[in-house]
């Protein structure tokens, strides 16, 4: 084998359709794009959601509901879990900081803390919000709760 008679193989190239040059080449004319109209002239461009005049479907289903751009989002952090994650990670001190580099946050999270569940151990908490159970559950168990912003 040599480079000199290397050839793709057969079937694998194909000669382009040349559209365009004269009705004699069966592509000419209309340049296979059909009679008139925005798709058989020079830079058309659709717009994103256009239907053909048929009402698009954005505009055909209803709007629904509300989005409040106040709202803030908590992760839940359930007392009745936080035996299990001193066990597992070895902590005593439940800082934002600490959930997050032990993968149970992201980093932007905000974390409340509820009470569902028991707690027998003595931790400390730094959450940014904390259900009333949840902070006289602490407190009975001998930790303390400090809500951070």
């Amino acid at each position: 084998m040599n480079l000199h008679t290397l050839k793709p193989a057969k079937g694998s190239t194909h000669k382009a359709i040349r559209i365009g040059r004269g009705e004699a080449s069966g592509k000419g004319g209309t340049s296979t794009k059909g009679n008139k109209g925005g798709q058989s002239r020079a830079g058309y461009k659709s717009k994103p959601g256009f239907e053909g005049g048929q009402m698009p479907i954005q505009r055909r289903v209803p709007k629904r509901g509300f989005k409040n751009i106040n709202r803030v989002e908590y992760v839940a952090l359930n007392i009745g879990k936080i035996d299990h994650y001193a066990e597992k990670y070895g902590i005593t001190e439940f800082t934002l900081p600490n959930l997050y580099i032990n993968g149970l946050i992201s980093q932007k999270d905000n974390v409340k803390l509820l009470g569902s569940g028991e707690i027998k151990g003595k931790y400390t908490f730094k959450v940014n919000a904390a259900s009333k159970t949840a902070k006289a559950a602490v407190e009975a168990a001998g930790g303390t709760i400090e809500i951070v912003k």
